[in-house]
């Protein structure tokens, strides 16, 4: 296999907002730092995700380092402070009952002006303790932030170049070539053969030792337009085709760190197990 690289890194604030590329990331025990940490959830404390509001792909969060900065089409930007230690309440996400932090109200107002359904935003206290991973994948001990179940997502260039080959041929070509951004991974590598992932068990990124958990199902974000919010029928329709494994339609790898450590662009990627 040629040499490989981390070709890019992604950290995603808010989930189902828009992510941005640092050149260097530290990976902790639950995910990137800062990534995911911060989520939207309805009037009954359940998560709002692209699935449903498209729009939120075109919110813009920017870190700073005592909270986060949001940006949004036709809103004045928020700046929220990374609440103070206090009361948590229960938010849903997907399976999971989740402890967490409400943010100031002029945030809820924000967004729910934004979206035009009522919007609450929450943050992830206390990562380390508050959301086990699915135990069948996971050690005791292992947490994951808001992220939908695994710490990181790898995805490799190859099985994009791959995948926009396949949907060149297919029914609807119009819609590619397919950027990264579609897939929100949080790390990126260059250099593997097509759809290598499918066979990595341990993985070392830099100085950073992951465990690879399970590949990825996708879901109807990826047809979403990360800069426009508009939707098509790409990928889903050639992954239902090419990509199929069991009920899911697959691209890219979860993740769950063994060591922790900075990584950056460029650093080297090695085949463990």
């Amino acid at each position: 296999m040629p040499t490989a690289i981390l070709h890019s890194i992604h950290v995603h604030p808010l989930k189902a907002a828009r992510g941005f590329a640092p050149s260097e990331a530290v990976v902790e025990p639950w995910g990137l730092a800062g990534d995911r940490r911060w989520l939207l959830v309805d009037a009954a404390g359940r998560l709002i995700t692209q699935r449903g509001q498209a729009r939120l792909a075109l919110v813009e969060p920017e870190l700073l380092p005592d909270g986060v900065r949001f940006r949004a089409p036709g809103r004045d930007p928020l700046t929220v402070a990374v609440p103070e230690p206090g009361a948590t309440v229960t938010v849903g996400v997907w399976q999971d009952d989740i402890e967490a932090v409400e943010a100031a109200a002029e945030a809820h107002a924000w967004f729910s002006a934004y979206l035009g359904t009522e919007a609450r935003l929450v943050h992830l206290d206390e990562p380390a303790v508050r959301r086990p991973i699915d135990p069948e994948f996971a050690r005791p001990g292992e947490t994951v932030s808001f992220a939908d179940g695994y710490p990181l997502l790898l995805a490799t260039t190859a099985s994009l170049d791959a995948l926009n080959s396949l949907i060149a041929q297919g029914d609807h070509p119009d819609e590619g070539p397919l950027p990264m951004n579609r897939f929100r991974p949080n790390v990126v590598i260059e250099g593997t053969e097509p759809w290598a992932e499918d066979d990595f068990k341990r993985v070392a990124i830099g100085e950073a030792v992951f465990r690879v958990a399970k590949p990825c199902g996708r879901c109807v974000v990826t047809t979403t337009d990360q800069l426009t919010a508009t939707r098509g029928k790409e990928p889903l329709r050639t992954l239902a085709r090419h990509r199929r494994f069991g009920s899911e339609l697959v691209f890219g790898q979860n993740l769950i760190p063994e060591t922790t450590g900075t990584i950056r662009v460029g650093d080297p990627f090695e085949i463990l197990d």
